[in-house]
C-alpha cells in the first residue's frame, strides 16, 4: 500500500502549473525545498511523468537537470535532499535502472543488496521494464554489467545473472506436488551446504512468488524451522567467505520474494541504527518503495522494533531532507 498523500479530490492545478510552480521554488542560491515537497511529493509517478514533460516543453531544459546543477553547487547539508528528489521524481524503472547501475560500478559487493531488491522485490513486468530502459541509457544490459563485475565472485555472480534475468509467472496459481518436492530439495541442500547448487538456483530464480511461499511454508512444515533463517546458518562447503556472502544474499532474495516487508524493515533499521546514517540506504527504501508497499513495512517495523518509522527517521535526518522522507512516509506517526 502506497503512503503517497495525493490530495483527495486530486490536485486542481495542471501540469504546467505545477511546472511553474517548481520552476519558482527553484530561482534563487537557496531553493524552496518545502514547495518542492508540497508539490512533487504529493503526486503520483504518472503525475510526476507530465510535470517533467510539462516542464521540459515550457523551459527547454529538463527539471532532473536542473536538479542535479542544484545537487553540484549545495553544500554537504542539501546533497542527501537533492539527490533523494532526483530519485524520487525519476520513472520508477528508470530510478531502478540507475540505482542498479550506480551499484554494479562500485568496487565492492556493497552493491548485492540493489540488485537483489530490484530483482526479487518487484513485479515481472517492473523488471523488464528496468532491464530496457538501462539498455537505453547505459547502452548495455544488466546482465552484461553484471557478469563483467571484477567485485562479484562466483558462486554469487551466478546467482544474481539468474535472478536479474528472471521472467517469473505473475499469476497466483499453485502446485503444492511442486512445492513438497521443491521444499525437500532446499532442505537437502541447506543440510549439505551446498546453496550453490543449480536446483536452488533454478527454484529462487524461476518460481513464482505464491509458489515460493507456497515451498517454505512446507519447508517449515516438513523440517519445524524457518528456510530464511536456516539459510543464514548455512555456508556453502569449500566456497569460504564466499559462501558466508551467498548465503546472506539468498535470504535477501528469499525474503524480498515472500515477504519484501520484513526484508525492508531491516534496511531502514540497519540504515538508522546507531552512530551516523546511511542515507543512500534509507533513501533507496523510502524512495522505491513508497508506492508499492511503505505502509505495510512501517506496520511490520513497528511490530518488530516497538518504534515508529516515521518517529526514528525524523530522530536521525534533518531539514528538508528529513522533511521529504516524512513527506513520503505519510507524515510524522
Amino acid at each position: 500500500m502506497s503512503t503517497v498523500a495525493v490530495p483527495n479530490p486530486p490536485p486542481t492545478a495542471s501540469d504546467s502549473e505545477d511546472a511553474e510552480s517548481l520552476r519558482n521554488a527553484l530561482q534563487g542560491w537557496r531553493a524552496d525545498k518545502a514547495a518542492l515537497i508540497e508539490v512533487l511529493c504529493r503526486r503520483t509517478a504518472a503525475q510526476r511523468a507530465a510535470i517533467r514533460r510539462a516542464y521540459a516543453f515550457l523551459y527547454r531544459e529538463p527539471l532532473l537537470n536542473c536538479f542535479r546543477y542544484k545537487l553540484s553547487r549545495h553544500c554537504l547539508l542539501s546533497v542527501d535532499f537533492w539527490k533523494a528528489m532526483i530519485l524520487w521524481t525519476m520513472d520508477p524503472a528508470e530510478r531502478d535502472a540507475n540505482l542498479v547501475h550506480e551499484a554494479v560500478k562500485k568496487k565492492d559487493e556493497s552493491h548485492v543488496s540493489v540488485l537483489v531488491e530490484v530483482s526479487c522485490a518487484s513485479t515481472p513486468d517492473h523488471l523488464m521494464a528496468v532491464r530496457k530502459i538501462y539498455r537505453k541509457l547505459f547502452s548495455c544490459s544488466v546482465e552484461e554489467d553484471v557478469a563483467s563485475s571484477p567485485a562479484l565472485q562466483e558462486p554469487l555472480k551466478k546467482m544474481l545473472l539468474r535472478l536479474v534475468s528472471s521472467y517469473r509467472y505473475a499469476g497466483e496459481h499453485v502446485d503444492m506436488d511442486v512445492a513438497k518436492l521443491e521444499a525437500a530439495e532446499l532442505s537437502e541442500a541447506i543440510r549439505e551446504k551446498h546453496l550453490h547448487g543449480d536446483e536452488v538456483a533454478r527454484i529462487i530464480s524461476t518460481r513464482s512468488k505464491p509458489q515460493l511461499r507456497a515451498t517454505f511454508q512446507q519447508y517449515k512444515d516438513d523440517q519445524g524451522t524457518d528456510a530464511v533463517e536456516d539459510i543464514s546458518s548455512s555456508h556453502c562447503g569449500g566456497s569460504g567467505g564466499g559462501g558466508k556472502q551467498l548465503a546472506g544474499m539468498l535470504r535477501s532474495a528469499v525474503l524480498c520474494l515472500t515477504s519484501p516487508e520484513k526484508h525492508f524493515a531491516e534496511v531502514i533499521r540497519y540504515s538508522i541504527l546507531g552512530l551516523g546514517t546511511y542515507e543512500d540506504m534509507l533513501t533507496r527504501v523510502i524512495v522505491s518503495r513508497a508506492e508499492v508497499d511503505l505502509e505495510q513495512i512501517k506496520e511490520e517495523y513497528r511490530a518488530r522494533y516497538g518504534s515508529a518509522v516515521s518517529l526514528d527517521v525524523a530522530g536521525d535526518t534533518s531539514f528538508g531532507y528529513r522533511d521529504m522522507l516524512l513527506a513520503l512516509l505519510g507524515g510524522q506517526e
